[in-house]
């Protein structure tokens, strides 16, 4: 087949974030066979996507959080759910992302890559300090196996496997701590590897590229043609790259294959080529500066053009420029919108939009001892002594924070298994910022309690046992809580807070109990319900 594919967008737009987003906050399918970026409006940080047969599967970066690496799922590059995670226990990388540790914020599961070949999924991953990890998996839904340690290494990211046409298997990643005077000279390298991809030949290792900055690497093998796709720092800003050769091993051929505007376009970056049945190509992205929301997730066209990918609508230099609005690639009539954020915990396994802050301690919740309800039970953080309690408290369950015209999380929380020295409640997490409205108990009473900057303001005392906590926030960021004893009116307590972006992260709202003088108590969520 032949790689000069033309796009005809109908009704093509170009306009810039601040009209399509900041005035209106349209995001997403449009329902009219039109759709706007980003098409999820949250934090999907570090993105790689791939076609099998009609389905589209993405893998996201998740960190400290666990479980961890995000797979999604969709069947039109727009509409995306979160249908798996790769990885189950995140002791198996580091006892460091432990629920006794909690001193790996910006650490963890960094970029991946997700492959389709031998029949089943693969993928790779890597961290700053364990080095790179790998699993595979019949469905992307899982279950994924074991992790298994590629190579115990630290200092390295960005990793991406490669199967060849003939069946050989290459590992490509970029060593960013390689000069000792920390001149910051990036060297991307390509590995072969055995038939069972578990580990690399060290003595095939060969650098490909090296550069200021160079990163979020993809390889791929189109029309007879070995094609790298990275990023780099350029006067511009951090841009797109491409080399492409005859020979996987070289010599490369170098375009750049967009620009930067960053008033307008957060740069997009890490993600994934993508070649749809009818022959269009699209690129789904992350946006590499994050805002309060983190990095959200865009959809580019591609146009070929002289055997380059060019991302977005070419310019007369042939590099292309970001794209906010345009036809959906594929339009599947009455295809489903939600994200899957409500949860009435009403099945006894958690639902895939779950992530805790750590691994956490896995006989201090349950969804099986009251049925219906998740149970949270409390234990003291692992460090009291200043900062902010919720970075060293376990048992904190979170979502992502979607960045839309309006948000409207609330829960309904039975706190009749408290006990003094608990605090259970609905926070706005972030490292660099942290809002809180909860129920605390001392001197054998509960009080409803909204927490800033690390301080505590107390309010009425809550004699039921049944309270509602609300959390709404607009396109801003821009947060306040509210409480109800009835889940009719709801009043609202504290102050505004402005949503942060803080370690690589943007904003999570999250469920928490903690207690900190004894190991005591316990709270029940009855409901979960996300409005956005």
């Amino acid at each position: 087949m032949k790689i000069r594919i033309f796009i005809t967008l109908l009704f093509f737009t170009l306009l810039p974030f601040t009209v399509l987003g900041q005035q209106t906050g349209k995001w997403g399918d449009q329902g009219n066979g039109t759709y706007i970026n980003p098409v999820i409006p949250a934090d999907f940080s570090d993105l790689d996507a791939i076609r099998v047969g009609d389905d589209f599967y993405a893998i996201s970066s998740t960190m400290q959080y666990s479980p961890g690496m995000a797979v999604l799922h969709s069947r039109d590059l727009v509409n995306w759910k979160i249908i798996s995670h790769v990885v189950s226990d995140l002791t198996q990388i580091s006892p460091d992302l432990n629920w006794n540790k909690m001193d790996s914020y910006g650490k963890g599961i960094w970029a991946g890559a997700i492959r389709y070949y031998k029949g089943k999924f693969w993928v790779y991953f890597g961290t700053p300090d364990d080095g790179f990890f790998m699993s595979t998996a019949e469905n992307a839904a899982g279950p994924w196996t074991p992790l298994h340690q590629v190579w115990k290494v630290s200092g390295w990211d960005d990793c991406c496997p490669f199967c060849d046409d003939d069946g050989q298997l290459y590992f490509m990643a970029t060593n960013f701590e390689n000069d000792p005077k920390n001149n910051r000279k990036y060297n991307i390298h390509l590995f072969k590897m055995p038939p069972d991809g578990k580990s690399l030949l060290m003595e095939s290792d060969s650098i490909i590229h090296q550069s200021p900055g160079s990163e979020a690497n993809k390889l791929f093998k189109i029309n007879g043609f070995y094609y790298h796709l990275f990023s780099e720092v350029k006067a511009e800003g951090r841009v797109l790259m491409m080399k492409r050769s005859k020979n996987i091993l070289g010599p490369w051929e170098t375009r750049q294959l967009n620009h930067v505007n960053k008033a307008l376009d957060k740069e997009p970056n890490q993600g994934g080529l993508i070649q749809l049945t009818s022959g269009r190509w699209y690129f789904f992205t992350h946006h590499g500066t994050g805002d309060w929301e983190g990095r959200a997730a865009s959809l580019l066209p591609v146009t070929w053009l002289d055997g380059w990918p060019v991302i977005g609508e070419p310019g007369k230099d042939s590099i292309g420029s970001m794209v906010w609005k345009a036809p959906k690639p594929i339009n599947i009539p009455n295809i489903e919108k939600g994200k899957s954020a409500n949860d009435d915990f009403n099945v006894q396994v958690l639902q895939p939009q779950w992530e805790w802050n750590y691994q956490p301690r896995a006989d201090k919740w349950s969804l099986t001892e009251h049925k219906g309800c998740l149970r949270l039970h409390a234990f003291m953080p692992v460090n009291q002594t200043g900062g902010n309690i919720l970075l060293k408290a376990g048992n904190m369950i979170t979502q992502r924070s979607f960045r839309t015209a309006s948000c409207e999380v609330t829960i309904k929380l039975d706190i009749r298994g408290m006990c003094n020295g608990g605090h259970a409640g609905l926070t706005h997490f972030s490292t660099a910022g942290t809002s809180c409205i909860g129920i605390k108990q001392f001197d054998s009473s509960r009080y409803l309690t909204y927490t800033s900057e690390n301080k505590d303001s107390i309010g009425p005392a809550v004699k039921d046992n049944m309270v509602w906590l609300r959390s709404v926030w607009d396109f801003q960021g821009i947060n306040r809580f509210f409480y109800s004893v009835d889940g009719k009116l709801f009043l609202p307590f504290g102050a505004k807070n402005q949503l942060t972006w803080g370690s690589y992260r943007g904003d999570r709202i999250g469920i928490f109990n903690f207690n900190t003088a004894q190991e005591c108590g316990f709270v029940d969520i009855d409901f979960f319900r996300y409005k956005y």
